[in-house]
């Protein structure tokens, strides 16, 4: 449950961001992996509650910094840096730690029950499931929509593109941080290749896709059956799992481009929409 309430937070952020702007990212594990260094680094100096505000705001740092670089990049440029982006980060850590540290790995020491990070990830997952319904009613998602259509057209609009996308990317990213950094004493043991495994970015994508990125209920509803699964396939194929997570990804993207829930309602539609043409005809 632990697993599946951290990629139902991590899909709710994605989807907070990518969804109405389209801007695909591979920057998940990023600063994922941020969160869980810094709390594997911080973890002997300072108390938990002042750990996680000094994770956050490191993610919130970053973002800010990548934002303000690349957001002006779109479509496949966007998706290429940010991919590279998270392989960026784990050799930097890696170098910090062989060369300044001269170790590879960190133990973390916290008390913090399984059940103390259960609450917490549902705890953030409801923050950032609020969030998005609040930006869904408000201006602001109104201004993402129309800024996922058309930048010229937002742009003649008036609406400030650049400062909407840094501020909802920053605000995805300190999620993401945060989720790293509440899952990470789970683990005991942190090194750079388990904090910025690839495999994090892409599951959450193919988790968002399916249930619909900008479907409120979307992430949620594509996070919880591809964890079971994902987990499934781990257990029982596991050295064909990347096989087949490609297989998945690829046929999310060409069978259900908008998500399932998008494709349940368009089937509804047209049921509802046939039953009534005959009715019509009888009157």
């Amino acid at each position: 449950m632990i697993g599946m309430l951290g990629y139902v937070a991590l899909a709710i952020a994605w989807a907070m961001f990518s969804g109405p702007t389209r801007y695909v990212s591979l920057a998940t594990v990023a600063f994922f992996g941020i969160g869980a260094y810094a709390c594997a680094v911080f973890n002997e100096s300072l108390p938990y509650p002042l750990l996680l505000l000094v994770a956050g705001l490191i993610g919130l740092a970053v973002a800010l910094v990548v934002g303000l670089a690349t957001l002006r990049l779109a479509g496949v440029y966007f998706v290429i840096f940010t991919f590279g982006l998270a392989e960026l980060v784990r050799q930097l850590v890696t170098w910090f730690e062989v060369n300044i540290t001269g170790t590879l790995g960190r133990y973390i020491f916290l008390p913090v029950t399984p059940e103390g990070i259960y609450w917490q990830l549902l705890a953030l997952s409801a923050f950032a499931f609020a969030i998005s319904w609040l930006i869904g009613r408000s201006r602001l998602g109104l201004a993402l929509k129309v800024i996922g259509e058309d930048e010229v057209v937002a742009a003649h609009c008036g609406i400030a593109i650049a400062r909407i996308k840094l501020a909802l990317f920053a605000l995805s990213a300190v999620i993401m941080t945060l989720v790293g950094a509440i899952q990470a004493p789970r683990w005991t043991y942190v090194e750079p290749s388990i904090a910025f495994n690839p495999t994090i970015s892409f599951l959450t994508l193919i988790m968002a896709l399916l249930g619909g990125a900008n479907r409120l209920m979307g992430p949620i509803m594509g996070a919880v059956p591809l964890f079971l699964l994902f987990e499934w396939l781990s257990a029982n194929f596991p050295n064909h799992y990347s096989i087949i997570l490609g297989l998945v990804f690829i046929t999310i993207v060409f069978v259900l481009p908008n998500g399932v829930l998008d494709f349940v309602e368009k089937g509804l539609t047209h049921r509802i929409t046939a039953a009534a043409k005959p009715a019509e005809v009888q009157k």
